[in-house]
């Protein structure tokens, strides 16, 4: 059960994250492949509500089952390209930073170069960051899934 109605009671600061998803989603890079990121991201902050929405957004966005299914072992197997790999690997780094050094290591940042120009790898790690936060505030309110509300 939502602990709280976090929207209603800091409403300039929820809007300003809701501000800030919305920009950060502004860019070329394609929305199935954010969706994916946000799915993974999701995965490993334990966060229900977004793990739910970024699942059914993807499927929704065309994505198959099988590579939403993938998504929590994205590093094994064929599902994803080596671009898709990149950004996964990105997201994960910069998700577990607390894991121990180094933080996004040169390896994983120069894959990530190799397959996305300067804009697009701003902008994917401008989305890593804005869903590890919206991650946060939803596991800390234990907001309440969509397909279980």
């Amino acid at each position: 059960m939502t602990r709280m109605d976090i929207a209603a009671l800091a409403p300039a600061a929820y809007n300003a994250l809701i501000a800030l998803d919305s920009r950060a989603h502004q860019g070329d890079l394609p929305a199935g492949l954010l969706d994916l990121v946000k799915l993974r991201v999701s995965q490993i902050n334990g966060c229900a509500y977004c793990v739910d929405s970024h699942s059914h957004d993807a499927v929704k966005g065309g994505e198959s089952p099988a590579r939403v299914y993938a998504v929590a072992a994205w590093d094994e197997g064929p599902a994803f390209s080596a671009a898709e790999r990149a950004a996964l690997a990105l997201a994960e780094s910069m998700t577990r930073l607390s894991e121990g050094a180094p933080r996004v290591p040169d390896d994983v940042w120069e894959q990530a170069r190799a397959h996305y120009d300067d804009a697009q790898l701003a902008q994917l790690i401008m989305v890593i960051t804005t869903i590890n936060a919206w991650n946060r505030v939803s596991v800390a309110v234990r907001m309440t899934p969509e397909s279980f509300a």
